[in-house]
């Protein structure tokens, strides 16, 4: 059987990609360490969803390896060398804020680490996808240069402008704030398009918004919607960081995105770039978000307003799809925000509820 191997497997996006590729024929080697119970303490562990993997799929190994470790990477790819036709890079260290606490563990992590796999990868599996997940804050504080109009509960932009319909590459990334996890990822994101110019590499940057889903173990620094259903649930106070709460932002689901990299999968070509996220389909503002939470669970959130925001925080990022889909036409969007939250509620409450 292929092999594909995906980091950060216990995580969200690397446990849906784990999932979907079993099915998809595959026999998986994950790479995982659980060092998001390290940045953001033992709540956010993801021991438990490596634990249910492994028990469920028996084409499911989980190799514990930190990925800064460059000759444990290269043991990994060597062994399953000749087999390996899929590669999906997940694990980094998330948070904009946590990474100004330890620029040496997150640049470690988020570069090296990238760099780490890219070299294995072109060692011994030259030919394989390489799908690395990115982040919209390649950009830095960029977007907040948009002529934003604040509307009752959101910022927007007027319809004419040219990034109304989402945001797309052009963009530039220079000239910008982006906050040292901003730094760390672009760092990794051109070295995986380098790889694909320079060794013909069939590789893709997918430069994500906030990415999301009911596996999310959504912290106080990082996934800001299940952490907000989770305080909505258990009456947690929540903190809203700056611009008056209207602030945007889309949400992509962890199927949809992996559906994406699906898509790619089946037809690659190197040194590709896509922004991806819920875009016009699915996106809100913290207010809007916060409305949708009390909702959906019936209860009132305990929350107040920050008065700064965080360094490098984008005020609106809506991404635009169109580029993606026009290469991969079979691609669409199935969850919107309503989804995403109603999904997290359902699947969560109980954990919720008897851990409060």
């Amino acid at each position: 059987m292929p092999v594909a191997v995906i980091t950060g497997s216990g995580g969200l996006i690397g446990s849906e990609a784990v999932e979907h590729f079993v099915a998809q024929g595959y026999d998986v080697v994950g790479i995982e360490n659980d060092m998001r119970a390290s940045f953001f303490g033992p709540e956010a562990s993801t021991s438990h969803v490596t634990e249910r993997l492994t028990a469920a799929h028996s084409e499911f190994q989980s190799v514990e390896a930190d990925i800064r470790d460059a000759a444990a990477v290269e043991r990994i790819f060597a062994k399953h060398a000749g087999e390996i036709e899929l590669v999906i890079h997940t694990a980094a260290q998330p948070s904009h804020d946590w990474a100004a606490s330890d620029p040496q563990t997150d640049f470690g992590v988020n570069a090296n680490g990238t760099l780490n796999l890219l070299e294995a990868a072109r060692a011994h599996s030259l030919d394989a996808p390489f799908i690395f997940c990115s982040t919209n804050k390649v950009y830095g504080d960029t977007p907040n240069r948009l002529p934003l109009q604040s509307l009752e509960k959101r910022l927007e932009l007027p319809e004419d402008h040219p990034y109304y319909k989402g945001i797309d590459i052009s963009m530039s990334i220079d000239t910008a704030t982006h906050s040292l996890f901003g730094v760390s990822k672009a760092a990794a994101d051109l070295l995986v398009q380098e790889y694909g110019y320079y060794f013909e590499m069939p590789t893709v940057c997918f430069r994500g918004g906030c990415l999301t889903g009911p596996q999310h173990a959504g912290a106080k620094l990082h996934g800001f919607l299940a952490y907000l259903m989770k305080c909505t649930v258990t009456g947690t106070p929540y903190t809203v960081f700056g611009y008056e709460g209207k602030q945007v932002r889309d949400n992509i689901h962890s199927a949809d995105l992996i559906a994406a990299f699906d898509a790619f999968r089946k037809a690659p070509r190197p040194a590709a770039v896509y922004n991806i996220g819920g875009g016009r389909f699915s996106n809100c503002s913290m207010l809007e978000a916060i409305e949708v939470c009390e909702q959906i669970s019936g209860r009132e959130l305990s929350w107040e307003m920050g008065e700064e925001p965080r360094i490098g925080d984008h005020r609106w990022w809506i991404s635009d799809l169109e580029p993606f889909q026009a290469d991969y036409p079979d691609f669409a969007l199935r969850y919107g925000i309503e989804e995403i939250l109603q999904e997290m509620y359902e699947q969560n409450l109980e954990r919720w509820t008897v851990n409060a």
